[in-house]
């Protein structure tokens, strides 16, 4: 299904102005949601990967899988990511945001939060392969969570905004350079979420290759 730009107008829902912000939101955007909450949970090979905090190994909190093109390998938190090959469904999907966006994307990390004690904390997506000014497009499905963001430098307040079943949240333009994010732990019940983030690697590995 192709969104063209009237479509998307109705769906879009603004966020707060703040300097060098550059982020919407279309609420309602996947209107096949649960289909695709329900596949996505089946199909996809989730792992549990590692982190150093402290000088010590921990696990993530949250479920995940990195899924490319050939060659688009993705370094975060010290950790290297090879990509799976695309399925039907996650081609499928990365499409319809790409038409939205107005941008190509050639790789996704899927995550899974179980629970509301499975979270990420502040960061921005600024890692060399996505390049200067990233457009990354965020595909919410399952339980609503909060969203927030912070100014690097904390000369904003903070924004919060409740991400829901089916909702495509797309930041642009400088914003990975001068925000942060994160998807904070709730101690209220909530079930699963799964969230899509569709980027595109600049300069990617060639096939076979990682560095």
């Amino acid at each position: 299904m192709r969104v063209d730009v009237a479509d998307r107008a109705l769906f879009h829902s603004p966020v707060p102005p703040a300097p060098d912000l550059e982020v919407e939101v279309n609420r309602g955007f996947l209107a096949d949601a649960d289909e695709h909450m329900t596949g996505l949970l089946v199909e996809t090979p989730w792992a549990q990967g590692e982190i150093t905090v402290f000088g010590q190994r921990r696990p993530i909190p949250r479920l995940e899988a990195w899924y490319g093109d050939p060659g688009c390998t993705y370094t975060y938190s010290g950790r290297l990511l090879e990509p799976l090959p695309w399925t039907q469904r996650l081609a499928d999907l990365r499409n319809r945001c790409a038409d939205a966006a107005g941008t190509a994307f050639d790789s996704v990390l899927v995550n899974r939060y179980r629970t509301g004690d499975d979270a990420v904390g502040w960061h921005s997506d600024d890692e060399p392969e996505l390049g200067q000014r990233p457009v990354i497009a965020s595909l919410s499905l399952g339980a609503t969570r909060r969203f927030r963001l912070r100014r690097r430098d904390r000369s904003h307040d903070p924004i919060a905004l409740d991400l829901e079943h089916g909702d495509l949240l797309v930041m642009r333009g400088p914003t990975q350079a001068l925000w942060e994010h994160c998807l904070t732990r709730t101690a209220r019940p909530v079930g699963e979420r799964v969230n899509l983030t569709f980027r595109w690697i600049v300069n990617p590995f060639p096939t076979g290759g990682g560095g």
